[in-house]
């Protein structure tokens, strides 16, 4: 049966008992003046209208409570079956499907929610969210290690830490790119920074991604020199070579077959000169050959101690010649290193050599040789000394191919390490002031 048609047919009964009860009461009390009877008769007509009024009510009272349920987002209060029609159990039928869906609805979006979280808290790029006055309403662990803060409040938070960095951040509009250069401790970052807006429940939030791209630009910076260099000297060996093989072909013949005059001499003494110079050119690019020549590391597990050692015996000589203490320490003393010993070996000798000479003509200094276990108990090795430091414009050039500050530097020895260091997986880093120097190895 159709539950209106039920229902409309219930509340018809109720109307005609009540009816009839209101007229049976009126014939009780005339003519036939039976009081008392009357009075019950009243008595069940009121409750019968109670009763037909509560009934009629019972749909609306559902309806506000379903209504406030979701006015409040309260949808956890059950609309079982009702027993009193059928029009009452598809009503409340009807409740209680919807409120399982929002409880669904509401279920899926809080699981997605948490998924959400749990990927913005791990993603490798590191994500800032936050509002225009600078509150920031998101950072994820990433961006928390990236930036070496352990909590933030504001972006402004970050400008005792870094300046440029906090008016960058701040600056940046939706599809805006920057790239900054910074520090964090001893290790240079370049920061590439991009700016995404949009609207949470009405209001604005800037959304700003940042990566470390440090590594890859000195990839690509090592690649572009390292390509300069291959077509640099090959040109030159070309054009030199001819011009070394003629001048000693050329003196060779003035001095076996032709008579010695002072013009002669001239000659032959300009010929040796070119040759010499020739020569001379020819070694030079052959020094420069080697930073595109560095053979592939061969990776083998070896103490540091045992390797410490060789090179202070390596350079015993020099640094006693220059009254140079060189002191040797590793922490934990098995400390191993899995790496291609021989580069790394050649690696020390020049961050070594280096210190030697950054401190000649001064007494009573010393250099020092460290290893440590990093994080994970990855090495790490410092060759420290207590120097004039590098100058602040020299710093940020120093491992850059052919640029030296010693009057007659190659100016590949600090990068030739630099690469080695990258063929191993790690890092070669510098940090100085007047008085201290220390080069850095990350394995």
């Amino acid at each position: 049966m159709n539950p209106f048609r039920h229902h409309r047919l219930r509340v018809v009964v109720r109307v005609a008992f009540i009816a009839a009860t209101v007229a049976g009461a009126g014939v009780l009390v005339w003519p036939l003046e039976r009081y008392v009877l009357a009075g019950v008769l009243v008595l069940v007509a009121v409750w019968a209208t109670a009763r037909l009024v509560y009934y009629t009510e019972k749909p609306a009272r559902d309806l506000t409570r379903f209504l406030e349920s979701l006015r409040y987002d309260d949808v956890s209060q059950r609309f079982g079956s009702d027993r009193r029609g059928p029009i009452f159990r598809a009503l409340s039928e009807a409740f209680e499907e919807v409120s399982t869906a929002i409880r669904q609805l509401r279920a899926e979006r809080e699981e997605q929610a948490r998924y959400l979280q749990t990927v913005v808290r791990h993603v490798g790029v590191a994500l800032i969210a936050f509002r225009p006055d600078g509150t920031v309403a998101l950072i994820n662990h990433t961006a928390r290690r990236l930036l070496g803060v352990a909590r933030l409040r504001t972006i402004e938070g970050l400008r005792p830490i870094n300046p440029q960095l906090t008016d960058t951040l701040l600056g940046l509009h939706t599809g805006e790119r920057a790239l900054i250069r910074t520090e964090r401790g001893d290790e240079a970052m370049s920061l590439l920074m991009h700016a995404a807006q949009f609207r949470l429940r009405g209001a604005p939030y800037t959304l700003v991604s940042l990566q470390d791209i440090h590594v890859e630009l000195e990839e690509q910076e090592m690649q572009a020199w390292q390509q300069l260099t291959r077509v640099l000297t090959h040109e030159i060996a070309n054009s030199v070579a001819p011009i070394a093989s003629l001048a000693g072909t050329a003196s060779d013949r003035l001095r076996n077959g032709v008579e010695a005059t002072e013009s002669t001499t001239d000659v032959r003494e300009a010929l040796a000169t070119i040759e010499r110079r020739s020569n001379g050119l020819m070694h030079f690019i052959e020094a420069y050959r080697s930073l595109t020549r560095i053979p592939k590391p061969e990776f083998t597990l070896f103490p540091v101690r045992e390797l410490f050692d060789d090179v202070a015996t390596l350079l015993q000589t020099s640094f006693g010649a220059g009254a140079v203490t060189l002191e040797t320490e590793v922490d934990p003393k098995g400390l191993e290193l899995a790496a291609d010993r021989e580069l790394v070996e050649q690696v020390l000798i020049n961050l070594l050599l280096n210190a030697l000479q950054a401190l000649e003509g001064r007494r009573g200094n010393h250099v020092a040789l460290r290893a440590r276990a990093g994080v994970g108990g990855t090495p790490i090795i410092e060759v420290e000394d207590d120097g004039p430091g590098v100058p602040d414009d020299a710093l940020d050039r120093i491992f850059v191919p052919f640029y030296t500050t010693k009057p007659t530097g190659s100016g590949i020895g600090l990068s030739l390490s630099r690469q080695v260091m990258r063929l191993h997986g790690g890092r070669l880093r510098v940090r100085s002031k007047p008085g201290q120097t220390i080069f850095t190895l990350h394995f």
